[in-house]
Parts: C-alpha cells; sequence; structure tokens
C-alpha cells in the first residue's frame, strides 16, 4: 500500500488540496483513471488494487480517500457473519496503519480523537490532523448491502481552497 501514503506525501504537498491539483498527482503517479468526470476532473482512480477517489463538497472543503481493504457483501446480497467480517476489517485497518505512522509523514501528524460523528460512522478509526487537514483511517459499511472497507481519508477544511 506504499501507493497511498505516497499520494498522501503528494497531496500533503499540494496547498490548498484541489480537486484538479489531486487528479494532477494522482495521474503524476501512474494510477489510471476510472472515467468519472465532475466539473471536467478525473474524480475515481485505480492502482494496485486499490481504488482513490476526489470529492468536493458545496461547502467548499475538498476529499480525497483510498478504499486499501474491501470485502464484498455474499450472494445473498449480505454477510453470512457481519461481525467476523467486521473484525476481518478491523484486522486490515490494523495492518495498515504502520504504513502510516512508519511512513516519512509520521513527523508531520497529530493524533487527533475521533468526533461522536466518526463513532457512528465508522466501525474502528484513527484519526490525525496533517499540516490543518484531517487524515482518517478506519473500517466503515455505509449500508447493509455494501462492502466493508478500509478507507482512508485527507480532507482539506471547507474555506483553505478559498
Amino acid at each position: 500500500m506504499a501507493a497511498v501514503t505516497a499520494m498522501l506525501e503528494e497531496f500533503r504537498g499540494l496547498v490548498p488540496l484541489t480537486a484538479e491539483g489531486a487528479a494532477t498527482a494522482f495521474a503524476a503517479q501512474g494510477w489510471t483513471p476510472r472515467g468519472k468526470l465532475k466539473d471536467g476532473v478525473e474524480t475515481s482512480w485505480q492502482r494496485d488494487g486499490v481504488r482513490g477517489w476526489i470529492q468536493t463538497f458545496s461547502r467548499g472543503a475538498v476529499r480525497a480517500s483510498f478504499a486499501v481493504w474491501i470485502r464484498d457483501v455474499d450472494e445473498s446480497g449480505y454477510f453470512d457473519d457481519l461481525d467476523a467480517v467486521y473484525e476481518e476489517g478491523e484486522r486490515a485497518l490494523a495492518a495498515f496503519l504502520p504504513e502510516i505512522e512508519e511512513s516519512p509523514l509520521a513527523a508531520h501528524l497529530t493524533g487527533a480523537a475521533p468526533t461522536d460523528e466518526d463513532r457512528d460512522e465508522f466501525i474502528a478509526v484513527r484519526k490525525w490532523t496533517l499540516d490543518g487537514r484531517v487524515l482518517t483511517a478506519g473500517v466503515v459499511q455505509q449500508d447493509t448491502d455494501l462492502p466493508v472497507m478500509v478507507v482512508v481519508a485527507l480532507e482539506e477544511p471547507a474555506g483553505a481552497a478559498a
């Protein structure tokens, strides 16, 4: 998953983090576009089995995120043992965290406490600040018939891109 930490390091150098800048960084690092354009900017990328996305929110925030582990639902459209899948996701997150915590980014990270919103959204989560941005890594499932994923997201707060 070195591709993810390399991208996070690239994004750290983009001040402010914009969708256009992130797309340029993805392309420069050899990620493959997945053909999802928004406002003329490629927003979906893939490399080495990792998916990456760029989101721009109406309030001005920009988020670059990655799915570093995905466990899809079974043939029935659900999981036979959801708790076991959540535990598998937590192990995948624990295995990925050293990629961040032992990378060159580590010297620039400050631990941050998850919010109530984070605890509602994530099954397990770690959070940091990085030069005024929020870096989050966690296990998530948005709905019961959607995959369980380990995601990493870097968000530029609203107003920083103005």
